[in-house]
């Protein structure tokens, strides 16, 4: 690139500086801006720049406006970090406070979808930093020539900035979206379709049909069936409350799985079944079956 020729009038300077941006960058760039600024017309050119922005009303009039926080960006950040996806403890492993298949594989996929969250802004607030940094850089070096305040600089940041948040809210927004398909699939599927162990299903059962009379366990014996189960004394509650409302819906087969039960007591040596029938006969209005005796045969 060669030298840039002198500057006979204010056009040929003005000239001179549009087609500074488009020449490519050389050794000689900062000599050229050394030219420029020593021009003899500099000053003319800035206070002709001066005037032009004033007609225009492109300098800035009163105090710059605190801009409100984004209440998405909000609802975003409250979740992901409720998730344990943003936070403070978002730079280790997810604490599992049980184990097996399903949860296992959620907490992976949770940490695989953390990992790559925390890559993703990582690279965002790096980018927003570099792009920020340059636009003032160069917001700086042009004031040397054309008029730029302050206020107009941090203004133009305000407006880089929330140009960026666009793409932190979209980042933000499919990370929950994922977390909520990944809850979907492994918790609430999961949740849905729990079964207990055979053992504990026979024993859950086995209380209910002893007690048709009134299946409702009281706290202690939910502790202790938790305890034979392994499982929580509010999953007692909640079978039991399942079970009962089966059972009203689906008599007739409620019957026949009592009937079970009471045959297993019977080969057992026990006795209690026996009065199912009696108890459902009475407790529910339906005649007990003649293949079983009643309470006073």
């Amino acid at each position: 690139m060669g030298e840039l020729p002198p500057a006979t009038s204010l056009n040929d300077l003005l000239s001179q500086l549009m087609s500074i941006s488009e020449q490519s960058l050389d050794d000689h760039t900062q000599q050229r801006k050394q030219q420029l600024q020593n021009h003899r017309m500099k000053n003319a050119l800035f206070e002709v720049l001066c005037e032009i922005k004033e007609k225009t009303a492109l300098s800035i009039r009163g105090g710059q406006e605190e801009a409100p926080e984004d209440p998405q960006l909000m609802r975003l950040d409250n979740m992901l970090v409720a998730e344990g996806v943003a936070g403070p403890d978002n730079r280790g492993p997810i604490q599992s406070d049980t184990s097996g298949g399903d949860q296992a594989d959620y907490r992976q996929k949770l940490t695989q979808i953390r990992l790559v969250y925390s890559e993703e802004l990582r690279k965002y607030e790096e980018a927003c930093q570099e792009f920020t940094q340059h636009v003032v850089s160069l917001l700086r070096e042009q004031s040397r020539t054309r008029p730029i305040a302050n206020k107009e600089i941090e203004r133009m940041v305000a407006i880089i900035q929330k140009k960026f948040s666009g793409i932190q809210v979209q980042l933000k927004q499919s990370t929950c979206e994922a977390v909520m398909i990944l809850r979907s699939r492994f918790l609430d599927a999961r949740r849905k379709r729990r079964n207990f162990s055979k053992q504990a299903t026979e024993v859950l059962n086995e209380y209910f049909y002893s007690h048709l009379s009134n299946p409702y366990p009281s706290e202690e014996a939910k502790e202790e069936l938790a305890r034979q189960c392994q499982i929580t004394v509010s999953q007692v509650s909640n079978w039991f409350g399942n079970k009962r409302i089966r059972y009203k819906k689906n008599i007739a087969k409620a019957q026949e799985e009592a009937n079970m039960y009471a045959a297993k007591k019977a080969a057992h040596g026990k006795s209690g079944f026996l009065f199912i029938p009696f108890i459902m006969s009475t407790a529910y209005g339906i005649p007990p079956p003649t293949n079983h005796p009643s309470p006073q045969s």
